[in-house]
Parts: C-alpha cells; sequence; structure tokens
C-alpha cells in the first residue's frame, strides 16, 4: 500500500530517509556537490525544508518524494557553515553560492496559488510500482490549487514527461541548455496543468 505524507508530518527521524532518495533520484544533476551519495546526504539533510516535501511511503519507507511549493516559498534553506562541513572550506563555498543561485528564488511567474512541484524522484528499489503517479495523483488533489507548474524537465526525460502527460499537464516553455552535447540533451521543457481549463 502506497500513503503519502508531508515530510514534517512524517517528522525529524525521516529526515535522512527522505534526503537520501532525493539525492540518489538526482546523483547526477547534484554530481557538481559530489558524486559520493553519503555525502552528498550528509550535505542536503540540514537544508531539507521538510513541510515543503511530499513523501510516498511503501510500508513506512520513503518510496518517492516530491517538493510543493507556491509564490516565494522555498524548499531549501542551505546553511554556509553546514555546506563547507561537509564538502571542505573551498568545495563548500563554492557550492553554497551555487545552491543559493541555483535553488533558491522565486521564478518570475511565481504567484499566490500557483504551485510549483518539483524534484519529482522515485527510489531506484520502488520503481516501476506505481509510487510516482500515487504521489501526482495526491498533490493534484490539494483542494488549495487550481494550477500546477513543473519547471526545467530534461527533454530527454521521456519517463517523467511521460507521467506528467498523463495527468494533462501541457509544454508552455521551452529553455535550450547550453553545451547540448557535453550535457546530453537539448532543452529544458515547462510544463502546466490548468484543472477544469486548458492546459
Amino acid at each position: 500500500m502506497i500513503d503519502v505524507k508531508r515530510g514534517d508530518q512524517l517528522g525529524e527521524h525521516y529526515r535522512r530517509r527522505i534526503t537520501e532518495v532525493l539525492v540518489r533520484g538526482f546523483a547526477e544533476d547534484f554530481s557538481f556537490f559530489s558524486k559520493d551519495p553519503e555525502r552528498l546526504a550528509d550535505s542536503f539533510e540540514h537544508m531539507m525544508l521538510l513541510e515543503r516535501f511530499y513523501v510516498a511511503l511503501c510500508d513506512g519507507e520513503p518510496a518517492a518524494v516530491a517538493s510543493l511549493t507556491e509564490g516565494d516559498q522555498e524548499c531549501f534553506a542551505p546553511r554556509w557553515r553546514e555546506i563547507r562541513r561537509h564538502l571542505g572550506p573551498v568545495h563548500g563555498t563554492i557550492s553554497h553560492l551555487v545552491l543559493r543561485s541555483q535553488f533558491l528564488g522565486a521564478p518570475e511567474d511565481a504567484e499566490k496559488g500557483l504551485a510549483e512541484i518539483g524534484f519529482v524522484t522515485t527510489a531506484p528499489a520502488y520503481q516501476g510500482r506505481g509510487v510516482a503517479t500515487a504521489l501526482m495523483r495526491h498533490l493534484l488533489a490539494l483542494p488549495r490549487y487550481d494550477t500546477y507548474v513543473l519547471r526545467d524537465i530534461k527533454d530527454t526525460n521521456s519517463p517523467a514527461l511521460g507521467l506528467y502527460a498523463k495527468f494533462g499537464f501541457g509544454e508552455y516553455r521551452r529553455r535550450p541548455v547550453r553545451f547540448a552535447e557535453r550535457a546530453g540533451f537539448t532543452d529544458y521543457v515547462s510544463l502546466k496543468l490548468v484543472q477544469g481549463g486548458p492546459s
């Protein structure tokens, strides 16, 4: 059975396991910070705002996560000292600056009532078991939102794009990536769903 809870409802004793699902799912994207999943989890654990993350549980174990923010809400709060402690003084300082520039700050079109879903990922052991589908279904059933966006999905991420299309998300923006050949994909795709209306 799949159950979905908000991170802060699960409590602090779940923090590490939620972080591990996130960093393993985005290991390639987070590789600048570290290629070691344990070190990544050490670095990211403190900064996750659990009230902004929803967790799909299978038999009590975090199986998938996604963030949900509105307006100028953040889902991370990185602390310089903590990042330096885990990544070293030089790399930690640079990493803190990168984290702040890449992950903090509301997009131009952010507004109250517009829900942004981000960092959707499933732990490898639970892939193909409908966990991400259950998590998305839960998020789209939250009563206070009618419009949802998913920003900057790699155009090569067919499983994610297929899942979102199944829920009725449509593309509203495409942004070319620099050095596409080296990056391994061409565009970032952003999607929108207006429930009860056109996407």
